[in-house]
């Protein structure tokens, strides 16, 4: 399966996710996994440095890319049971070209303004793909949402608008956590550095919710 974690607008934690996901895939899920770094700020691949000097933790292959990079990642699907590409936050060729050929495609998005701002051209960007890629399933993720619960308000806006361009809102979200800088920073994931944290479990939901997403319509198409 190929799984974009891509949006338009910076800053949303669009690495992060991804590093977590494939950790989690490849650590409690046991799966072969290759993260794609399309980002030229190179978070992932830095990341991936950290992590190789510890050879106590799960392998994480990764690979950058940049352009046109479909039949890329074409041909690496065939050798991995996950390929997440981790692009970066702006429309470019990559982004697109990812799009073109990812079974699922996760935009994460802060419950802010001027993240949500970006929701109506990922829907006109997604629409121009699912011509080439009718199958591909896009969900928006809502990220570093604040913990207090006076601002549980602005998580449901923040859903209740993504949904209204017609495009899935995962119901789990991230809250803003030091320990996804602290352990990004380490080459780690949340999983090593609390197994059974509330961000784990975070990521946990987030995993299995697009994941349950994905069989359910293989169940349909079958």
């Amino acid at each position: 399966m190929i799984v974009l974690v891509g949006g338009e607008k910076g800053g949303s934690g669009k690495s992060c996710l991804a590093q977590n996901i494939g950790v989690y895939l490849a650590k409690e899920k046991d799966a072969s996994v290759l993260i794609a770094d399309c980002d030229p700020q190179r978070t992932t691949s830095d990341w991936i440095q950290a992590r190789n000097n510890d050879p106590d933790l799960v392998t994480i292959n990764c690979i950058q890319l940049y352009g046109k990079i479909r039949n890329d990642l074409l041909s690496l699907n065939e050798h991995y049971d996950y390929v997440i590409v981790d692009c970066g936050g702006q429309d470019n060729l990559a982004l697109r070209a990812a799009m073109s050929v990812a079974q699922h495609v996760l935009i994460p998005l802060r419950p802010k303004r001027r993240d949500i701002k970006t929701a109506p051209h990922m829907e006109d960007m997604l629409s121009t793909c699912k011509m080439v890629n009718p199958k591909m399933i896009a969900s928006f993720v809502i990220t570093q949402c604040p913990s207090l619960p006076n601002q549980a308000g602005r998580i449901i806006e923040a859903k209740e608008v993504c949904s209204s361009y017609g495009i899935n809102v995962l119901d789990s979200v991230t809250y803003n956590r030091n320990i996804y800088d602290d352990s990004e920073e380490k080459g780690t994931s949340v999983f090593e550095a609390e197994p059974n944290g509330k961000a784990a479990d975070e990521i946990r939901a987030i995993a299995n919710e697009f994941l349950s997403i994905e069989q359910e319509l293989s169940y349909e198409f079958s």
